[in-house]
């Protein structure tokens, strides 16, 4: 036997993993996103709540860990299939979702604080510059090429207004200048983006179903902004409360739309339910901790326990398609290209 037949060998005896991580959805980088949340809530739950912390830190470390995971893959999709990630970042849904890679390694060094605080400070600077980037390049496409109006969905607030996690993270880092700055980017761009994208779902036309889900991200600016306020005022005041407030409206609003949630097949769009919902979890945990009475807080954990019970229903729905592997095949286009 040479050694020029070896690889050949190896081709044929290996499952064709490589070839098909062309079709890697681009959009799984909301999942470490929905799980660390979900771990921040049960951290905040653990101050507030009395919880048991190790739930909180073993999410965190999955959500990082899941991170570390598809950071890794894509970048072997990257070098293997350079035109399948080309065409997803030039999507205009799915070429959103490069945000959540950045919104990801923020939320990753909020994991790793308490632990490595010099290393997680390093991860929090390298997601929140290059999240800014990412904001920066987003905006410059839609102010110089119009886009067709049923390519403007809530994806959009992922690349443009993600900005706005960096001061909820990088407070305890040691940063609070730094994340005003990131604070005002966000908040600016969400005052922008937000009145538009309302505009296009009252009027039309329906988003698909594959991309209804995604309504749920309307819940996350107000939710991360009155986080983010907290901790960089160090008071849980009447603007983070106000910010709480317009979280609160949106999530009776979805909750309200339940049961159309429910009709909808799987897709990997449902990753969308699960950050929105942590963020207001942690952003309700800390508004009734400061302003309510203490038998109040019970209130926080039904709120906690239906931001557990979607990452959990969602994880699974996830863990069925890789299993069966339908994760890794061609999705249809939910809008079409512009």
């Amino acid at each position: 036997m040479t050694n020029a037949t070896i690889p050949a060998m190896l081709r044929r005896m290996t499952p064709p993993l490589l070839p098909s991580l062309a079709h890697l959805p681009l959009g799984l980088f909301a999942a470490p996103m929905g799980v660390c949340g979900l771990g921040l809530a049960w951290r905040t739950a653990a101050e507030t709540l009395a919880a048991p912390a190790i739930l909180g830190e073993a999410l965190l470390a999955l959500g990082a860990a899941t991170w570390l995971l598809l950071l890794g893959l894509h970048g072997l999709r990257g070098l293997r299939h350079p035109g399948a990630l080309a065409a997803d970042l030039a999507h205009p849904v799915r070429g959103a979702f490069i945000g959540a890679v950045t919104i990801g390694a923020m939320l990753a060094a909020g994991a790793l604080g308490p632990y490595a605080p010099g290393a997680a400070h390093a991860l929090w600077f390298v997601g929140a510059f290059g999240h800014l980037a990412v904001a920066a390049v987003t905006l410059r496409a839609l102010l110089t090429a119009p886009r067709a109006v049923e390519s403007l969905t809530p994806v959009l607030l992922i690349p443009l207004v993600g900005n706005i996690v960096a001061p909820a993270i990088g407070v305890r880092l040691g940063e609070p200048a730094l994340g005003w700055g990131f604070f005002g980017i966000g908040a600016f761009l969400w005052l922008a983006l937000h009145p538009i994208l309302l505009g296009r779902l009252v009027a039309g036309p329906a988003l698909p179903a594959p991309l209804r889900p995604t309504l749920a991200i309307l819940l996350a600016p107000p939710a991360v902004g009155a986080i983010a306020l907290v901790q960089l005022s160090g008071t849980h005041g009447v603007a983070a409360l106000g910010l709480w407030g317009a979280a609160l409206v949106v999530a009776l609003a979805l909750l309200l739309n339940l049961r159309d949630f429910l009709r909808l097949p799987f897709s990997l769009s449902a990753w969308g339910y699960t950050f929105p919902a942590a963020a207001f979890a942690i952003a309700t945990m800390e508004m009734l901790w400061a302003h309510a009475p203490a038998w109040a807080m019970a209130a926080a954990w039904p709120v906690l326990a239906a931001a557990s019970a979607i990452v959990a229903l969602v994880a699974t729905g996830t863990l069925r398609r890789a299993i069966s592997g339908a994760l890794l095949r061609p999705e249809q286009e939910p809008v079409p290209k512009c």
